[in-house]
């Protein structure tokens, strides 16, 4: 495999693209060689449901479309990066919020952290910004089932 492998789609922010982000990136992931059946491979997917839910509902159509990179570098690292063009960050709730929504990030926080990853977010040049996600590259066993 080479050193660093990329990917990148960008769809519209459209409540539809949710699926279609998460089917790419389970595409990438396979052609990679993660296995289609390993926790990470759910843990990622989920992630980035809850990111590209977020970049959909949070920007209050402010940001036409986002877009999903997937970067990895020599089969250790997997970054996921999610870009939208809406300035406002992501807020911290406590992890024991009590509401209908605003629970994705610390959704994603809690399945990062029990990755061995971390999140951070920065600004894009033209004022929006990326959530990104680092996780170590685990091509591990299927997902046990009992």
């Amino acid at each position: 495999m080479a050193d660093h492998q990329e990917a990148s789609v960008t769809l519209p922010s459209d409540p539809a693209s949710v699926s279609a982000a998460r089917s790419y990136v389970a595409t990438v992931l396979t052609e990679w060689g993660m296995p289609v059946d390993c926790d990470t491979a759910d843990t990622v997917r989920l992630i980035v449901s809850e990111l590209a839910t977020n970049a959909v509902q949070h920007t209050r159509g402010q940001s036409p479309t986002f877009t999903v990179d997937l970067e990895l570098e020599r089969d250790e690292h997997l970054r996921i990066g999610v870009t939208d063009s809406h300035p406002r960050y992501p807020k911290r709730l406590p992890a024991a919020v009590q509401q209908d929504n605003g629970r994705g990030m610390v959704i994603i926080r809690c399945l990062t952290a029990e990755c061995g990853g971390r999140l951070s977010v920065a600004p894009t040049p033209e004022g929006g910004k990326t959530v990104w996600i680092a996780l170590p590259w685990v091509t591990a066993a299927p997902t046990a089932v009992y």
